[in-house]
């Protein structure tokens, strides 16, 4: 799983060809032993659970970066190398 992004103790990836289980556009987010799963672009929790003031920050991100999440999710579903994103600062 490419990691695209780390801040705050948030490690936030994408899989490659991932379009089986959850279908819509998403990233996987972990954070020491919790994990959750985010809908691109509009931040929508699909899976898992994190902290709520960690979840803030992943939301925040996902809006500044949703084009660059989008384009990556299209290259990533077609099995083709995505790229990192900046992390929050």
């Amino acid at each position: 799983m490419p990691v695209i992004s780390m801040f705050y103790g948030l490690i936030i990836a994408m899989y490659y060809l991932d379009t089986k289980q959850h279908k819509l556009p998403h990233i996987h987010v972990k954070y020491g032993d919790k994990e959750a799963v985010y809908q691109i672009p509009d931040g929508d929790l699909l899976e898992g659970i994190l902290p709520v003031n960690k979840e803030k920050l992943v939301k925040a991100w996902i809006e500044i970066h949703k084009e660059e999440l989008m384009a990556n999710w299209q290259l990533a579903v077609t099995g083709n190398r995505i790229f990192t994103i900046d992390p929050l600062k």
